[in-house]
């Protein structure tokens, strides 16, 4: 049975991957930030001895874009010295390393979507933390395969599909950005992209390197609000607008890419996995957090 060392099991991937992996009988140790410093060297060392895993997922990391411009130490100690760290140990250990990272690594100027070769130039100080951290990942162990992914969310943890959810419940009118282009992801794909990549990891037959995984086809904020804001209302009957503003009129601490659409071909060559398409992706999370919100239906036999 192959065993995978989890850090960030506590965020919404970590869970989805914690998930996923006990229904096919994968064995993950996974720890949450509560349980493990990833920037103390010798607490790394002594999780990944206690393991002692087939391969490393590192789904930790600071992911506060607009927050982490007024705390740059903080987000470099998570997104960049810690990746290292972990690299390095593994590399100690000859472990496999998958690292997530970010399309918020390019500055948003392509017009079509990024491969894994096109040029990175972070705008903010998320992003260049997070580029430090796979050049930290590349220097350290030759055997990892970063994973660049986009808009995550999931019925874990917080994310916009679950903000966008509460507005709708609250609101008749919903103004978002309409000019940014990206790929949502479900945690879903995405913990069976990291899977794929660390059981092949496992299996000793992983290409190593960098590679982009992300939700089939691409939208906007608003685009990606609009077909949230859909599927409730299925469940709910409620339909608010959802207002197109553009990036000007909606100023965050964080500058972010215009487009940063990643094609996952070569992860789907390499791993033999791609996503199912976004909007599909989010009826099914969509449906299944409202229904959870739902109270049962009590039968006659268990009314009092």
């Amino acid at each position: 049975m192959t065993r995978i060392l989890l850090f960030g099991a506590g965020g919404q991937l970590g869970r989805e991957v914690t998930a996923l992996a006990a229904g096919r009988g994968i064995d993950v140790v996974g720890l949450g930030h509560d349980a493990l410093d990833i920037a103390d060297p010798v607490a790394v060392a002594r999780a990944i001895e206690a393991a002692r895993p087939d391969a490393l997922i590192n789904a930790a990391a600071y992911t506060a874009v607009d927050k982490a411009e007024t705390e740059p130490e903080m987000a470099a100690r998570i997104n960049a010295f810690a990746p290292g760290l972990i690299a390095e140990r593994c590399a100690r250990y000859r472990t496999p390393l998958i690292h997530v990272s970010t399309d918020y690594v390019f500055d948003g100027t392509k017009a079509g979507a990024y491969v894994e070769a096109d040029p990175i130039a972070p705008l903010g100080v998320y992003g260049r933390t997070k580029a430090a951290g796979e050049a930290a990942v590349r220097a350290a162990s030759e055997r990892h395969v970063i994973v660049r992914t986009s808009w995550v969310y999931g019925a874990h943890g917080n994310n916009f599909l679950k903000t966008m959810l509460r507005h709708a419940a609250e609101r008749d009118l919903l103004k978002v950005v309409c000019d940014q282009r990206r790929c949502p992801t479900a945690t879903r794909d995405l913990a069976e992209a990291v899977l794929a990549a660390a059981q092949a990891a496992a299996r000793g037959d992983a290409r190593w390197g960098t590679y982009h995984f992300a939700g089939t086809g691409a939208t906007t904020w608003h685009g990606f609000a609009r077909a949230i804001v859909a599927a409730a209302g299925e469940h709910t009957g409620r339909t608010p607008e959802v207002a197109p503003i553009a990036t000007a009129d909606y100023p965050t601490p964080a500058k972010r890419p215009k487009n940063s659409e990643l094609a996952s071909d070569l992860f789907e060559r390499t791993f033999g996995v791609r996503a199912l398409p976004w909007e599909k992706r989010v009826s099914e999370v969509v449906e299944t957090l409202l229904l959870a919100q739902t109270p049962p239906v009590r039968s006659p036999v268990d009314a009092s």
